[in-house]
């Protein structure tokens, strides 16, 4: 598999983790507030992931989606960590931890292939780590 699309499937995975994590939480949270915030990056993950699946759509590839135990895993710890407590503050810094996790994951990855892949791919891969800045700083004001 080629760098690009090794980067892709990556971009497209982060982001279908992003969405989908955000998805489930706006089903828990009860602040408007802070759902709009959530609705945001829900939207910012959504694009990240479209654009990532046309990407490997245009190079004949069919996305690698998340493997259904992973996502299994992921809905039952953030039930789990929602059960007594769905405090903006709480859930705000369960997002900063994965937010954390994917930017730390972006930056290698970006440095790892950012001199062997196509410029729009590389590209895309800065915007995916730019939102999960962006996602981490929006999420310390629920603190």
């Amino acid at each position: 598999m080629s760098n690009d699309l090794e980067l892709l499937n990556f971009i497209y995975q982060n982001a279908e983790m992003g969405k989908d994590t955000i998805t489930h939480l706006i089903q828990v949270v009860d602040s408007v507030e802070f759902r709009k915030h959530l609705e945001v990056q829900l939207t910012e993950y959504q694009n990240i992931f479209d654009t990532a699946d046309q990407a490997l759509q245009k190079k004949k590839q069919e996305a690698e989606g998340i493997g259904a135990f992973a996502k299994i895993s992921s809905y039952m710890m953030i039930n789990f960590k929602t059960l007594l407590d769905k405090s903006p503050s709480h859930i705000a810094e369960m997002m900063i931890q994965g937010s954390t996790m994917g930017t730390v994951d972006m930056t290698k990855r970006i440095k790892e292939y950012e001199d062997s892949v196509q410029p729009e791919t590389l590209k895309l891969a800065k915007q995916l780590l730019k939102t999960e800045q962006h996602n981490i700083e929006e999420m310390k004001k629920f603190l």
